[in-house]
């Protein structure tokens, strides 16, 4: 009965809630389903489905392709054991994952953050605090999002936990059991980070069981124009339910104004917000892109002079990640701490 019901929980994530008629979609589809199952289903339900905590997944792909959509298929698709006597599941659906973007967090924090620390363990440490490694559960799926962001020194305390399964909280000596599944994201272009050393290679291999590669939009239009109304009809039903159906000749109108092959540089993300303005403004005039000629407004500001210090360095920062993509490779080149490069990168936006 537990496989049953997986299988029905991988058709809605993964089949129905990962739209779109391009090859390059059905082929994610396929490599999420095998990154579940396996490639053969009795084979999974006979040896593997309690077993799958040491396959991790790595996502890769631009900013705004839906990463996070991806890992959610993966994490909510998990096995979960049911308990015929008391005719439950030994969890709920929202336990099983947990997600968290690692550039949100301070380098001084993101220990904490992770494996959890003990009241005093360092200045500020009021009270004891569960990471989310604590929060989760067996049979559940952690999403760690942004991994490329991660200095050296985590990823090899995050090595430790992948291949010895425990870890301790800061200012703890106790250790605790991970028995959850690794998927992690990025959209670093890993042989850069890996080729500067920036990315431990025995971290990669072993965080790396399965990679899959979550296409960008343009080459999922390319292959199938049609994929664009699907994903319109999806995005507007997301924001204004069954309405959302009578905005649909508005919005394809304001998208057929767009130039033939146009990029969507900000892929899905990009598409969602395109819908918002024609939404507001019945069009949608894409944003100048840093570095194409005539566009980039900073610079042309930097040449005449309008900016101040702050406005200069916020914009430069804001180009170094567009082209370096890590806010810990912003800080090395810059000379600031993380923390900083951070809020003048989202200053420059």
């Amino acid at each position: 009965m537990a496989l049953f019901y997986q299988l029905r929980r991988a058709y809605y994530f993964i089949e129905r809630a990962l739209v779109g008629c391009s090859r390059p979609m059905r082929d994610l589809r396929s490599a999420l389903w095998n990154s579940v199952f396996t490639r053969d289903l009795r084979s999974y339900a006979l040896l593997l489905w309690d077993r799958m905590e040491d396959f991790s997944t790595l996502l890769l792909g631009e900013a705004g392709t839906g990463k996070g959509s991806a890992a959610l298929a993966i994490g909510r698709c998990g096995p979960i054991p049911f308990d015929p006597r008391t005719g439950r599941f030994a969890q709920d659906l929202g336990e099983i994952f947990i997600g968290t973007n690692l550039s949100q967090f301070p380098e001084s924090l993101i220990e904490s953050e992770l494996f959890g620390h003990r009241k005093g363990a360092f200045t500020g440490a009021v009270d004891s605090h569960e990471g989310i490694f604590g929060r989760c559960r067996a049979n559940g799926a952690l999403f760690l999002d942004e991994i490329g962001d991660l200095s050296p020194p985590v990823q090899t305390k995050l090595l430790r936990v992948l291949q010895e399964r425990s870890f301790a909280p800061v200012g703890s000596h106790k250790e605790q059991r991970f028995e959850g599944r690794i998927i992690a994201a990025t959209n670093c272009t890993l042989d850069e980070l890996l080729a500067a050393g920036r990315f431990r290679r025995d971290f990669f291999y072993r965080l790396s069981s399965n990679i899959i590669q979550v296409p960008p939009l343009r080459e999922r239009l390319e292959d199938d124009p049609r994929e664009l109304g699907e994903l319109v009809d999806v995005l507007l039903a997301r924001m204004a339910g069954e309405a959302g159906a009578s905005l649909r000749e508005l919005v394809m109108e304001a998208l057929d104004v767009l130039p033939a092959g146009y990029p969507w540089p900000g892929n899905v993300r990009e598409l969602e917000q395109a819908l918002r303005r024609i939404i507001l403004n019945g069009r949608y005039v894409p944003d100048p892109l840093p570095g194409q000629a005539g566009g980039d407004s900073w610079l042309a500001n930097v040449r005449d002079g309008r900016l101040d210090a702050a406005g200069v360095l916020a914009g430069y920062c804001r180009r170094l990640y567009d082209r370096l993509g890590t806010y810990e490779a912003v800080a090395r080149v810059t000379g600031l701490d993380r923390r900083t490069a951070k809020r003048h990168i989202e200053t420059g936006r």
